[in-house]
């Protein structure tokens, strides 16, 4: 989904509405009216939503109010008023410029949602006013209303929440597709996952658990082996004090069969170097270029040197497989649509269920990406494009001038500043520092 660049708002955005032109016709575009629905309202339809307009730090994603008169929807579209978005790693990519399915800024972020539909086009016949749905596009849902591809809105189980819906399509799909799809995954395998505690790690782990005695390695900081193990992570490993080769040899002598990559670089050798004859590799991300809020050309060349380099012949002679896997690359709708159902069927019986790590608002974007880009998340960040309530602003503003009040009033002994300064210090080199795994 992309859009035009829209007046950026202020504090209240809710209260300054101003006109914009209409976005490109894509399954992004804005909202539109459908032809077989009611008559619509005369008055524009005015709508919220976070635009990334240029690449850089937390500060170039605006919350912007978009104001457009109601076209027509065209066939086979449905109007969506979303009630939460998922957060994902390709968004903190694609605000640093490294996510390259992305348009160029301005653009509307997000990937995945969940929500009511409130129009549907000519043709569209097994959608209708009023279903809550799940709704994907590349780009384009982190807006209050969007316009979509029926054949991208998936029904909602009764009893699923809509933080849930949000939570299930990109991560879900994407641990689905690595494991069955390419990896093949059978009874007594074993799966080393990194980030285990993010939203694709405890995908990974749920899935895994549908086929009977599969063992799961997964790296997370210590903090977070209680829940991961919980979920089902058979050997929970701590990434930062530990070397997690030489804690799965210890394990597993002879390796694993199944290495899920999402940090490329000298930990794709790693993987490579762990399998078993006849194992498989799936990279799917390079989050070891990801340092810093801005992009990071040092990170980016020390990914690039240390990537896993192999000819055809050094395969044959390993007997190793090594795969690549790119959700925004695929393009058989067919097979998206069929894992989504398969996905929702696991749901229905209880087999998986998104872990719902926080919500934000709109307005707090910021604190939302903070918290996946300093690992501290786990499970799925969510966002919620209903504006925050005044009541609760206010209560937040009024805990932070206390907080403010209390520091001015009990000021810090002069011997434990230097301290305190140093182990922010220390904190921030150490996020800088953390592009080994995700939490």
């Amino acid at each position: 989904m992309s859009g035009e660049e829209a007046p950026t708002l202020q504090q209240q955005p809710e209260q300054e509405k101003k006109p914009d032109e209409p976005p490109p016709a894509a399954a992004a575009e804005a909202p539109q009216e459908s032809a077989s629905s009611p008559a619509a309202e005369e008055k524009p339809l005015s709508w919220r939503a976070l635009v990334l307009t240029g690449h850089g730090g937390y500060e170039k994603i605006k919350l912007q109010v978009k104001t457009q008169e109601r076209p027509q929807l065209q066939a086979g579209e449905v109007l969506v008023r979303l009630k939460a978005c998922g957060l994902n790693f390709a968004e903190l990519l694609g605000k640093q410029g490294l996510y390259e399915l992305l348009p160029t800024p301005p653009v509307i972020l997000g990937m995945e949602g969940s929500g009511v539909i409130e129009a549907v086009g000519e043709g569209v016949t097994d959608r209708k006013v009023g279903d809550r749905v799940i709704a994907m596009s590349r780009s384009g849902m982190w807006q209050e209303v969007v316009v979509v591809s029926a054949n991208l809105t998936f029904p909602m189980p009764e009893q699923m929440s809509f933080e849930e819906g949000a939570a299930i399509p990109i991560n879900y799909i994407t641990a689905y597709m690595m494991l069955f799809e390419m990896a093949n995954v059978r009874p007594g395998k074993s799966v080393l996952i990194h980030m285990a505690a993010g939203g694709v790690g405890i995908a990974v782990t749920q899935l895994c658990q549908t086929v009977p005695d599969v063992t799961v390695f997964g790296t997370a900081s210590a903090t977070k082996h209680e829940t991961i193990a919980q979920g089902g992570v058979t050997h929970p490993i701590d990434y930062r004090t530990k070397d997690y080769m030489e804690e799965i040899r210890k394990i597993s002598p002879k390796g694993v069969d199944i290495v899920l990559d999402p940090l490329g670089g000298s930990d794709t050798q790693k993987g490579f170097s762990l399998l078993k004859p006849l194992g498989t590799l799936v990279v799917f991300g390079a989050a070891n270029c990801v340092t810093g809020q801005k992009k990071n050309l040092l990170a980016m060349a020390k990914t690039w040197y240390n990537q896993l380099s192999l000819t055809a012949l050094k395969l044959m002679q390993s007997n190793k497989a090594v795969c690549g896997f790119h959700l925004g690359y695929i393009t058989d709708g067919e097979l998206i649509s069929r894992t989504m159902f398969k996905l929702l069927e696991l749901y229905d019986q209880g087999k998986i269920k998104p872990r719902i790590d926080s919500c934000y608002h709109f307005e707090q974007v910021t604190d939302a990406m903070k918290r996946m880009h300093e690992r501290q998340n786990i499970g799925k960040v969510i966002l919620l494009p209903e504006a925050k309530e005044e009541e609760e602003a206010a209560k937040e503003e009024e805990a932070k001038e206390e907080e403010a009040a209390e520091s001015k009033s009990n000021p810090e002994p002069v011997e434990n500043v230097e301290k305190t300064e140093a182990a922010i210090d220390e904190k921030e080199e150490e996020a800088t520092e953390e592009v080994k795994a995700e939490d």
